[in-house]
């Protein structure tokens, strides 16, 4: 893609996209288990697959695939962590969507994302 502005948006839009897929319509049960617990599979699982999907968009706009293949593996890494640290909180508050401790989590979990999606993008600008 010539023009950065249109790559800048593009990526993202593809970017946000699988995340709605990938946070909302793709989770498993054992994904959704026992998220405050460090060394959990289904988490393993969860964030392997955001960065897969990461790494289709990257190649679709024209990100060369080993640069992409780094950028969605430090996806990988930071996904799972920002999660862990969502479980985490969750399982020490107890708190659950009637309370607004629950949501304020939800949320910076959420921007916590979108910020690693600004970082990626920077990242692969051509």
């Amino acid at each position: 893609m010539a023009d950065p502005v249109t790559f800048v948006i593009v990526l993202l839009f593809l970017l946000q996209t699988k995340h709605l897929f990938a946070d909302f319509y793709l989770q498993t049960p054992r994904m959704l288990r026992d998220r405050g617990r460090y060394l959990h599979f289904g988490r393993v699982q969860h964030a392997g697959l955001h960065a897969v999907g990461s790494l289709v968009a990257m190649v679709v706009v024209g990100v060369p695939v080993p640069l992409a293949l780094v950028v969605a593996v430090a996806e990988w890494v930071v996904h799972f962590h920002i999660d862990f640290g969502k479980g985490r909180w969750s399982d020490r508050t107890g708190h659950g969507p009637h309370q607004a401790g629950y949501w304020r989590a939800f949320g910076v979990d959420q921007a916590l994302h979108q910020w690693t999606y600004l970082l990626m993008v920077l990242a692969v600008l051509p």
